[in-house]
Formats: structure tokens, C-alpha cells, sequence
């Protein structure tokens, strides 16, 4: 019965063929793309900005405000990917730049005095922490990793709770002044950070501090938290809160929560070797592919927050598709869902002049016109994560 469910899916989806694209074309578009980052939306590429080491929110001077804050991290990732993938060291080179601008620029940095990397919005830190993180997985340097395990020892583990209170029973805050709206956007994050400090314990040799049991508890307990509160265990659904009041935002239903929730779920099973974590990520991952997906791509994502939102999906759902231990069946759905996607938005979405993305699958901007930065890094992901998926056996 399992097998025949799978079968029917397949051909409701009935994702259309193109020709298939070799390494040699995705590793392109993934240089094309993430050099058009650089040349367009680095703050001190342009004259008399010399010093602002920091990711404008529009290509070409378009957008100049500093008010949003955790698109920042998503582009230091994909520095990080880029830099992982080729070497080179155009990508590195800009790490110790932003790691002097991104704190500098932060908004909200001069709210707190005791560290310009805090931000009032939980989830604004936790972006910058797991860009730290992976500046520390591709360098090696101490320094990135003890910047970020400070931030969640500090600033967001402190969120969570109380553990009593009905109806919220723990979770962790999404704004520091909003102390009972607990967010998918701020748990799925916070329980990737607390596992992936648990991983690199070793590694980053930390002396003082929490033992290095206490993160895998706490990356379970957030897990556990939001797959109790706000996951859908017959849908695959991931709800986006549960408000000061107390009622679950059913109606907001956003492929980044979706991402980062079954982000969280494989890192556990990768970490325990539970099952139930891995199928919790399939189920996940099966919401946005048979429920969110309209004539073979997700909706269009032009401005704005959510224009990151299918970039941070993408970046977690290709390490599930490349999991070793999914069924075949599982793979070849998502593999094929993906390829398409991505092969939509190669040719039709990303104007090969620029080589930028504007967030409209089967409409690429025209060459002057000005493209924000989110949806650009959307499009980044996606190419990346392309050179990374595994092929079909």
C-alpha cells in the first residue's frame, strides 16, 4: 500500500522533463551567480563606500537601508558555499571584511552595549550564528565558532521557557520584547545551533563553559518542543507561532520554517541514528513538494523577507535528498522536484547578462533593473545546492 501512495504521488506531481544538465553548467551558474553577488550588492565595491563591509539590500546602490539585519548572514553562507566549492579566495577574503561590518551596520547593535552582534529579533541572531558556524566549518578558525556559541549561550538559549507556563510549556522567543510569542522561525534555527555546537565540541576545543551534552539535550528539547507545538504530524505542515495569547498561527505556513524544522530533524537523526527523525524530515519536506508547489515551482518570491524564505528551504532540503539512509522511492520524488526547479529558474528566471535573480521563476529582471538582495540569495542557494546534490544511482 506504502509503495502504491508513493506511485500516485509521483504521477500527481507529474513534473515535466528538460534536458539534463551536467556538473560543468550547474558549477557555472553557481559562479555567475554568486560573483553577481559580489559585484552588485557589496557595500564597499561602490565609490565612497570603501569601508562599508556589508551587503546592501538592493543591487547597484538601489537599497542602502541597514534596518534589515539577518539577510546577512544568508550572504556570508553563500560565500561559504561558494568558498567550499571552488577554494578560491575572492570569497574568503571578504570574511574578516564582513566580520567587521556586520556587527558595525547591525541595527540594533547599539542597543546593547555588551555586544554589537545582538539583535532584539532571536531569530536575527540565530541567522548569524550558523553563518559563524560555517565560517568556522571551512576555515578553522576559533574564533567564528566561540562568537557563536557565546550568542546562543548568551542571548538565545536564555529565551526559552518557562517550561510550566500553559499553554506554550517552553520554546524559544522570536523578539526579546515579546517574551511569549514562540516562532518556528526562532526554534528551528536555535535547535540547529544547539546540535551543530554539540557536533563541533570536539573540534573546536572548548574549555570552560556548558558540557557538551548539555547542547544535544537542549537541541532536543527545542525540537521536541516544536514538533509537539506547531508541526502537523499528518500534513507534514510546519505553523509559523503561537502568539502572547496563546492560539497557533495556522494560516501562515512558510517554506523557511519548513526548511529549517526538517534541517534540525536530519541533523538528529544524523547525530542519534533515530529513525523517527528522519521521517519526521520526509514529512516535512513532502508538505512543500505536494502542497506548495504549483505548476512544477513555488510561488514567486520578488521582496522583502520572504524573498529568502525557498533559499533557506533549498539549503536544508538537499542535504535530505543526499541522505544515504532515504528510500529510493523518497530520493528520486525530491530529486527530480528539485532538478526541475532549479532548471526553471536557470533558464527562464536568472537574466545571463547579470546573471541576478529577481525572485520570479519564469521572468529573469532586465539588465538595469534593480534586484533585491533576498531573492538574489534565493537563487544563489539554489544554484549551490545543485553542485552539491548527489546524483541518481
Amino acid at each position: 500500500m506504502k509503495q502504491l501512495t508513493t506511485l500516485l504521488l509521483l504521477l500527481i506531481i507529474n513534473i515535466p522533463s528538460f534536458a539534463q544538465k551536467d556538473a560543468a553548467y550547474w558549477n557555472k551558474m553557481a559562479d555567475g551567480m554568486s560573483q553577481a553577488l559580489i559585484k552588485n550588492f557589496w557595500g564597499a565595491n561602490f565609490d565612497g563606500y570603501a569601508d562599508r563591509y556589508y551587503f546592501n539590500y538592493g543591487s547597484n546602490m538601489s537599497n542602502m537601508t541597514t534596518s534589515h539585519y539577518w539577510p546577512q548572514a544568508h550572504a556570508m553562507d553563500v560565500l561559504v558555499d561558494a568558498y567550499m566549492r571552488t577554494g578560491e579566495k575572492q570569497y574568503k577574503n571578504l570574511f574578516p571584511l564582513w566580520w567587521e561590518g556586520a556587527p558595525k551596520f547591525n541595527f540594533a547593535g547599539k542597543m546593547n552595549p555588551k555586544d554589537p552582534w545582538w539583535n532584539v529579533f532571536v531569530d536575527d541572531m540565530e541567522w548569524i550564528v550558523l553563518a559563524q558556524i560555517r565560517m568556522f566549518e571551512c576555515t578553522g578558525k576559533t574564533m567564528y565558532i566561540n562568537k557563536a556559541r557565546q550568542m546562543y549561550d548568551d542571548w538565545i538559549w536564555p529565551t526559552w521557557g518557562p517550561e510550566d507556563e500553559a499553554p506554550w510549556y517552553g520554546g524559544i522567543t522570536w523578539k526579546t520584547d515579546v517574551a511569549k510569542s514562540k516562532n518556528a522561525c526562532s526554534n528551528g534555527p536555535a535547535a540547529l545551533i544547539a546540535a551543530r555546537l554539540y557536533r563541533f565540541f570536539n573540534q573546536a576545543k572548548f574549555k570552560e563553559g556548558k558540557a557538551k551534552e548539555a547542547y544535544l539535550t537542549e537541541a532536543v528539547k527545542i525540537y521536541t518542543w516544536e514538533k509537539n507545538t506547531l508541526f502537523d504530524r499528518k500534513t507534514g505542515a510546519v505553523y509559523d507561532n503561537i502568539d502572547k495569547k496563546g492560539r497557533i498561527q495556522k494560516n501562515w505556513i512558510f517554506t523557511y520554517n519548513i526548511g529549517t524544522f526538517l534541517g534540525a530533524a536530519h541533523e538528529l537523526y544524523l547525530i542519534t541514528g533515530d529513525k523517527q527523525y528522519l521521517d519526521d524530515a520526509v514529512l516535512a519536506a513532502s508538505y512543500v513538494t505536494d502542497r506548495m508547489t504549483r505548476n512544477g515551482v513555488l510561488s514567486d518570491a520578488t521582496s522583502g523577507d520572504g524573498g529568502l524564505f525557498h533559499g533557506i528551504f533549498f539549503r536544508y532540503f538537499v542535504k535530505l535528498i543526499n541522505e544515504d539512509a532515504l528510500e529510493a522511492a523518497a530520493r528520486k520524488k525530491f530529486h527530480d522536484w528539485f532538478t526541475n526547479l532549479a532548471t526553471v529558474m536557470a533558464e527562464e528566471g536568472v537574466n545571463p547578462n547579470t546573471m541576478l535573480y529577481a525572485g520570479s521563476w519564469r521572468k529573469a529582471p532586465a539588465d538595469n533593473e534593480p534586484v533585491g538582495l533576498t531573492p538574489h540569495l534565493t537563487g544563489c542557494m539554489l544554484m549551490e545546492a545543485m553542485c552539491v546534490l548527489k546524483p541518481l544511482k
